[in-house]
């Protein structure tokens, strides 16, 4: 199922907070859950507009947009983190888990606010995987759960989760007449064929391409 725009502004005004700028990000950048819930600080650039995915679907990096609707609220929301931050830091916590063996060739990285998640849990955790206590990004069910409930308070007449965002954003800019290749690369498929399978959607044939019958004028 595909969301219309008008349903998907239904849907985030429900939301409100962190959960609202998460969504929106869904949407509005074409990112996957994961992808969100893993962003790191250095991946968000505000000076050209655009978050840069570490470590995608693929192990692949990739560029999409930053999108203004939620460029103030985000700011303001790294403000609070980078302040939750420096209190850490300053009772000897604030650490985060770094990918691969970037901690032991960079011992003191994992505690640079460049390397910190941009959606931080609640609550402290143990990482299994060195006994450290660390601040891990958030539950994928905290995201899933408040984008159920505004589904619900939406009302809306069809399914719709984090991923339907997602499906909304490569079709709604198809809708508006961007080619399928620039999409491709937003959502970071490897394969355009499944990028093309969002022209279904579009009842303009196969290639998104308007019959030129269509285009007579008159009618019969």
């Amino acid at each position: 199922m595909i969301l219309t725009r008008d349903e998907v502004a239904a849907v985030l005004r429900h939301l409100s907070g962190t959960p609202w700028i998460m969504a929106t990000l869904l949407y509005g950048a074409g990112l996957r859950l994961m992808e969100c819930l893993g962003l790191r600080v250095k991946g968000l650039d505000f000076a050209y507009n655009q978050i840069v995915v570490r470590d995608g679907k693929g192990q692949k990096d990739r560029v999409t947009m930053l999108p203004q609707h939620v460029k103030a609220a985000l700011q303001q929301h790294l403000l609070d983190v980078q302040h939750l931050h420096t209190q850490e830091l300053a009772t000897g916590g604030g650490g985060v888990y770094l990918p691969y063996a970037l901690e032991r060739k960079y011992p003191n990285a994992h505690h640079a606010w460049v390397w910190q998640y941009v959606f931080p849990a609640a609550r402290l955790s143990r990482d299994p995987r060195t006994g450290s206590v660390r601040r891990h990004h958030t539950h994928t069910l905290v995201l899933q759960r408040a984008v159920h409930a505004a589904v619900r308070k939406a009302n809306l007449a069809k399914p719709a989760s984090c991923h339907t965002l997602r499906h909304a954003f490569a079709t709604h800019l198809l809708e508006a007449g961007y080619d399928i290749r620039t999409i491709q690369e937003l959502l970071g498929h490897r394969d355009v064929s499944t990028t093309m399978g969002y022209t279904h959607v579009l009842n303009r044939g196969g290639r998104g391409v308007i019959s030129p019958a269509d285009l007579l004028g008159g009618s019969r």
